[in-house]
């Protein structure tokens, strides 16, 4: 009866230190989670690492290195978010924990311009049969890869095999529509000068160029008409020539320059405002 008794109490006593551990570490993960919310960064990461070493059986440690991982990412340290989101990943318990921590550690990936780790762990999750159902989710943030890979027409191809993501679908297309061909306004520079910046709408600079053209290479035609031969090379290699160059280099450099306007325009209204879940 005796033993019985003592038994009893000892289970009893294990249960309730057990109830106090519990109690202890959801108050703790709490005020680590308030810490986030309140934008103090570095005093939720110090809770969650508390909170690591005390909890033993690990109930809260997934939580707990999710929370330090987006506290990370949050002040721009995004290798060790990257890191953080790989531990969460290791100490999962469900496949949804599992598939969580990989698109954290994809979409750290994509901030920090990593593209093609990022891409490689999406086709990693495409192979997976595990998360065969999770295509809709891997394509979206596929498309969110190609958008900060300047990659917008592949983008728009991503999105299109989700119903709800038209809206992203149509920006990405407009987008690639709008964008200025670099390789074909430096090509019809080579036959026109001047053409490739009237082509990215910069007229000034393509009349100038074209008229700089046309003035030294009459001038250097004339001069070896008149048998000027050292005037005519003189002219051709450091007049005409020069501005010549000067055009495809402004041409090839007007495109780039109008298509990061169009790009960061976008980029401008998926930061402000698209209502979406982003990276």
């Amino acid at each position: 009866m005796k033993i019985t008794v003592t038994i009893f109490l000892l289970t009893l006593i294990c249960t309730a230190q057990n109830l106090f551990a519990q109690n202890e570490f959801s108050r703790q993960y709490n005020l680590a989670l308030k810490f986030y919310d309140e934008g103090k960064f570095y005093d939720a990461v110090t809770e969650c690492k508390r909170l690591i070493f005390f909890d033993a059986d690990s109930q809260y440690t997934y939580c707990a290195y999710m929370l330090m991982g987006k506290s990370y990412k949050m002040g721009a340290k995004f290798s060790d978010a990257i890191l953080n989101f790989t531990n969460a990943e290791l100490n999962a318990k469900t496949s949804d924990e599992v598939f969580q921590s990989k698109i954290e550690i994809i979409r750290a990936n994509i901030l920090r311009r990593t593209t093609d780790r990022a891409l490689q762990l999406l086709d990693e999750l495409d192979d997976d049969k595990n998360f065969s159902s999770r295509t809709a989710g891997i394509n979206y943030w596929r498309g969110w890869t190609y958008i900060f890979a300047d990659k917008w027409k592949k983008a728009a191809v991503s999105f299109s095999k989700i119903d709800s993501c038209k809206q992203l679908e149509k920006l990405c297309r407009q987008v690639d529509d709008d964008k200025y061909s670099e390789t074909f306004s430096y090509l019809i520079s080579h036959f026109i000068p001047g053409a490739g910046q009237i082509y990215t709408g910069n007229y000034v600079s393509g009349i100038l160029s074209l008229g700089w053209n046309v003035l030294w290479g009459y001038v250097t035609i004339n001069s070896f008409a008149a048998n000027r031969i050292f005037d005519g090379l003189i002219e051709l290699n450091f007049l005409w020539l020069r501005f010549y160059n000067g055009n495809l280099q402004n041409a090839q450099k007007f495109a780039v320059y109008e298509n990061q306007k169009i790009a960061n325009k976008a980029l401008y209204f998926l930061q402000f405002q698209y209502k979406g879940l982003k990276p």
